[in-house]
């Protein structure tokens, strides 16, 4: 067995959570292997292991059995072959080509500027709080065609959905709060489920409810799992990017210089803010045997905590890892959104992210117009930018000054 955790840095303390980076070079460096009491599961650090795990099918999806399903349903994430395979190609072609650009993004724009408006003679802001955490939300609940009035119930259902999911010390009011999302969000989609299979409608429900491939169908239960999965991961990486990426500019001026003159670099600015502060820091597999790694060998059977905040931080895969550069030639932004990412946060092979091109098209669109919005942007005077979070990681709040009128 590995060494375990009351040799090295724990996920669970309180020193971990403020400053996990510092630990992940700690685990790289000294136990790249670890065996977690607490949790019952073995911990990857290094690029190689923790890009292993999402290639390698030995590595298996069953976790989210009972990590996910308690609170989805039985969502495309947990399937595997032709399942997988089928009911991905049913909901991939939302989130690429035609329809994102032509259905969609003017979807996404519409709400960028409906958020941004508002702040443009103000002369501050909060990042986090007056834009990140709604916007994506908003974009969904649009492009699904709900009641946009329904987002306070949307966004506390998501905040339940990606606790629970991250409830590593099995918190039992976390737990009780996520079983009743489930609950309530069936509740209200369902019947709009079924009242959009007899009249559809232009928009991605009722694409979700006709899309047919090779004789498979979504069921409703199925429908409402990916709705709810949605929400929580499209909602929540897609906000902790946005106050990420800006946040990451503020802290380096030279760069946020260059974003401004040439608004192409934004993808390259996300790319890069994808490796450095990852909206997902860890994801869990589940081993079908015993596999041999570089820190040694994980039984069959055992549960996988792969850490990728430090796997993107891996001197072995990327140059003077503890920097922010956008210019950095070790992580090209043309391929940095699809499966060909050197950046692990969408994961990679099979279960790689299906919504990392919706993701980045919020994101480019979502940042353009803050800047357009916000010259002369700075952080607020005085504060300090704190993150919070285990399996998923973001800013707190982002406090900024502008020249108002922008």
């Amino acid at each position: 067995m590995p060494p375990t955790a009351a040799e090295a840095p724990d996920i669970l303390s309180p020193q971990f959570a403020a400053d996990p980076y510092s630990s992940y070079r700690v685990l790289r460096e000294d136990f790249p292997l670890l065996w977690h009491e607490a949790t019952g599961s073995y911990i990857l650090s290094r690029y190689e292991d923790v890009e292993r795990a999402f290639r390698d099918e030995v590595f298996t999806t069953r976790n989210y059995d009972w990590q996910l399903e308690p609170v989805h349903g039985r969502t495309l994430v947990q399937m595997s072959g032709r399942e997988h395979a089928a009911h991905r190609a049913l909901v991939a072609p939302a989130f690429r080509g035609r329809m994102l650009e032509e259905k969609f993004l003017p979807v996404i724009e519409q709400n960028a500027r409906d958020l941004i408006e508002p702040l443009r003679g103000a002369g501050s802001a909060d990042i986090v709080e007056d834009f990140a955490t709604h916007f994506p939300i908003n974009v969904i609940v649009d492009m699904l065609g709900l009641d946009k009035s329904e987002h306070p119930r949307f966004h506390d259902w998501y905040t339940a959905i990606v606790a629970y999911f991250g409830n590593l010390a099995q918190d039992p009011e976390i737990t009780e709060a996520g079983h009743r999302t489930r609950d309530e969000l069936a509740a209200y989609m369902i019947p709009v489920i079924r009242e959009r299979r007899e009249n559809p409608g232009d928009d991605l429900l009722s694409a979700l409810c006709t899309a047919e491939v090779d004789g498979t169908a979504m069921t409703d239960e199925d429908i409402k799992a990916f709705i709810s999965i949605l929400f929580a991961a499209g909602g929540e990486t897609t906000d902790k990017a946005i106050s990420s990426l800006v946040g990451n500019l503020l802290r380096n001026p030279g760069q946020l210089a260059a974003v401004r003159e040439d608004r192409e670099l934004i993808a390259q600015a996300l790319a890069e803010t994808l490796r450095f502060t990852p909206p997902v820091h860890m994801i869990i597999r589940e081993t079908d045997d015993d596999v041999e790694l570089s820190g040694g060998t994980i039984p069959a059977g055992s549960t996988v905590d792969c850490l990728i905040g430090a796997a993107n931080r891996d001197a072995s895969r990327f140059a003077d890892p503890d920097s922010f550069d956008i210019f950095r030639d070790d992580l090209p932004a043309r391929s940095a959104f699809s499966a060909a990412a050197r950046h692990l946060a969408f994961a990679l092979g099979r279960h790689f992210c299906v919504g990392a091109l919706l993701a980045k098209t919020e994101v480019e669109v979502g940042v353009g117009q803050l800047l357009d919005a916000m010259p002369e942007l700075t952080l607020e005077k005085d504060c300090t930018l704190v993150e919070r979070g285990l399996f998923t990681r973001g800013l707190e709040s982002l406090p900024v000054r502008f020249a108002p009128g922008g």
